[in-house]
């Protein structure tokens, strides 16, 4: 073909001399190459185009995964995000369970130091300690074969008699800081 197009392009310049005409470019109108040439570009450009849709298609898959991918992890942290909000909302409610109960033994313990100190308050601390002394012997016997009795039965007002006298020891410190 390019013998062709300078024996073409070689004519015309020497027509072109002839004539006092200058050729700046022509065009082939009608072209016929052979068959098998024909086919050659035909089966080129089918080739062209299943490589095109190969790759839009290739291309398609990986924008599908990266896709998955990518709301699999936003699911992941969205699903963190709440159980740490979750942990933090839990945590948030016993610490002001804890709060509330720490406040309300506060209040019950000032409250039995104003009654102590009221009159009769020695005599309700005795009967009180005394009756949990009681059962804490009854306890014990019901749930172990192990019985511990104090050294002296007899003794036992001696035993509270103590214990009310650590509580009388302490009720004129208490009387000197209010």
């Amino acid at each position: 073909m390019p013998q062709q197009n300078a024996w073409v392009v070689e004519r015309l310049r020497k027509f072109h001399d002839q004539l006092g005409v200058k050729v700046l470019r022509y065009e082939i109108k009608d072209l016929r190459p052979p068959k098998d040439i024909l086919h050659a570009m035909q089966r080129q450009i089918t080739a062209e185009r299943e490589k095109r849709a190969l790759i839009a298609s290739s291309e398609g898959r990986m924008q599908e995964q990266i896709n998955i991918a990518t709301g699999e992890r936003e699911a992941a942290i969205q699903q963190s995000e709440g159980d740490k909000q979750a942990a933090i909302n839990v945590a948030m409610g016993e610490a002001e369970a804890i709060k509330a109960i720490a406040v309300a033994n506060a209040e019950a313990i000032a409250r039995v130091a104003r009654a102590i100190e009221m009159p009769g308050g020695i005599q309700a601390v005795n009967l009180k300690v005394a009756e949990k002394y009681v059962e804490a012997f009854s306890w014990l016997a019901k749930t172990g074969n192990t019985l511990i009795v104090p050294s002296n039965m007899a003794d036992l007002s001696s035993l509270i008699a103590g214990a009310m006298s650590v509580v009388k020891s302490q009720a004129p410190e208490r009387a000197g800081q209010a």
